[in-house]
């Protein structure tokens, strides 16, 4: 299963920020006395008890940004709560129950993940006893925390732990069965994704025309293909901000992204007419921020092929999506499904690739091998240490790398070694989500190339 998001969530200033900060023991999140600091969501991987989370820190629910940036704060809140293992809902102990807290509370009534109710800022036990009014906002046991006392702590992080779904829960099924896919169907308006989801569906289920813009709604079709299940999801074209003038586009536009985050594949769909336009770009980098495997598929492949190689075809594209170099290229013709199966046996491939699991020895075996090869670029006239690497968790594979010096590992080396684990290990076509951590002192585990004699010198 994916790192289970552990979300912080709350009406502004009553302390997520440092909430956030104080679980991590670092400082991450910008902290002021003011509402609407934060407005991307911030987060970290967090280890306790030998369980990964992400800690997730989002906007005041319910703040009128300064910036206009409101609706922006609101999508990243809402993105965080559908991505949610656990919510903390956070609340302020001086302050007392608002209205705007019956509001949060209201929001999050029907969500089907565990609700944690923190009272923040109960700086002493004296105070506990006005943590009583929270019990109204229906989310049982409130528990009163001080991030500035260090009060529950511990208390706070073994709740946590007790609701975290079982670190091998991979999902409900049958381990011999084959899992379900889903697959997102997207890009710009009138490049074919209906037809291609009719062709899936072996029925007229979409609306297919000329005039762009006909789907308004993100649909779900159940299908199999060879006794396996898939069920894709046909979205909105979409169109470029200054064109979304209606509701109806601004809506189309959410949908078509939290397909995206639904789905294990995604299908970004090209005109081979057409020219990358900056729609298709920025679809492509919202798939590269949501980690989710992709394939490029070039439609209407039938009015090229005679008079464009496909090579041209694929250089362009790098080019053009250089976030995305790992991700295959399909070309098909959807009106007459020439292609089809083979574009969707190669999804069911990116699929497996995305929840496999790569035991610690392998991986670390790997990683000295690349260490040995190239080690890491000498930062303020030492070479940093890489001790060790895990994986964490799958669907994207999350890989950690505990090391004396998390900020001296450069982007670039990163990238190095992401590219030795994709040539070595099977995943060739997938996003890979890589976190730094420095090691614990109780951790005494030797650096992954321990004889640095054998390591190159530098001139």
């Amino acid at each position: 299963m994916p790192v289970p998001q552990v979300v912080i969530i709350g009406r502004p200033n009553v302390g997520k920020s440092s909430l956030l900060n104080w679980l991590a023991g670092i400082r991450l999140a910008i902290v002021e006395d003011r509402p609407g600091v934060t407005r991307d969501r911030v987060d970290y991987l967090m280890s306790y008890e030998e369980r990964f989370f992400e800690l997730v820190d989002t906007g005041g629910i319910g703040n009128k940004d300064e910036d206009n940036l409101t609706q922006h704060v609101e999508e990243q809140i809402q993105t965080a709560i559908d991505s949610a293992a656990i919510i903390l809902f956070v609340v302020d102990t001086r302050a007392g129950l608002l209205p705007l807290d019956e509001e949060v509370a209201q929001r999050l009534r029907n969500l089907n993940v565990p609700v944690i109710c923190i009272a923040n800022k109960s700086d002493t036990k004296k105070i506990d006893e006005q943590t009583s009014d929270f019990y109204r906002l229906g989310r049982g046991k409130v528990l009163p925390v001080s991030t500035t006392q260090n009060r529950n702590r511990a208390v706070l992080l073994n709740m946590i732990l007790e609701r975290l779904p079982s670190a091998d829960e991979d999902g409900d099924e049958d381990p011999g069965a084959e899992p379900e896919m889903k697959v997102a169907i997207v890009g710009r308006r009138n490049v074919g994704k209906s037809t291609f989801a009719n062709i899936l569906a072996k029925a007229e289920r979409m609306i297919v025309s000329e005039v762009p813009g006909t789907t308004r709604d993100s649909v779900d079709i159940r299908f199999e293909l060879d006794g396996k299940a898939f069920v894709a999801m046909d979205t909105p074209g979409i169109r470029r901000p200054k064109s979304r003038g209606a509701a109806i586009d601004f809506y189309g536009t959410h949908r078509a992204q939290r397909s995206i985050r639904r789905a294990d594949v995604v299908f970004l769909f090209l005109d081979a007419t057409q020219r990358i336009s900056k729609v298709d770009k920025q679809l492509c980098d919202y798939i590269s921020q949501q980690y989710k495997p992709c394939i490029l598929v070039v439609n209407k492949w039938d009015l090229l092929a005679k008079t464009m190689p496909t090579e041209k075809w694929v250089r362009y594209l790098h080019d053009n999506f250089r976030t995305m170099r790992y991700a295959p290229i399909a070309f098909i013709t959807g009106q007459s499904g020439k292609n089809v199966k083979a574009l969707l046996n190669h999804g069911q491939m990116l699929f497996k690739q995305s929840r496999l699991r790569i035991p610690t020895g392998q991986l670390n075996r790997l990683l000295r091998e690349a260490i040995r090869n190239s080690p890491p670029p000498m930062y303020q006239n030492r070479r940093p240490k890489i001790y060790y690497g895990t994986q964490v968790g799958i669907q994207p594979p999350t890989l950690v790398l505990f090391c004396n010096n998390p900020q001296a590992i450069s982007k670039p080396y990163q990238r190095y070694l992401l590219g030795a684990v994709r040539d070595q290990l099977n995943f060739e076509e997938v996003p890979i989500k890589l976190y730094l951590r420095k090691r614990q002192q109780s951790d005494q585990r030797d650096e992954i190339v321990s004889d640095t004699a054998k390591m190159p010198q530098e001139e």
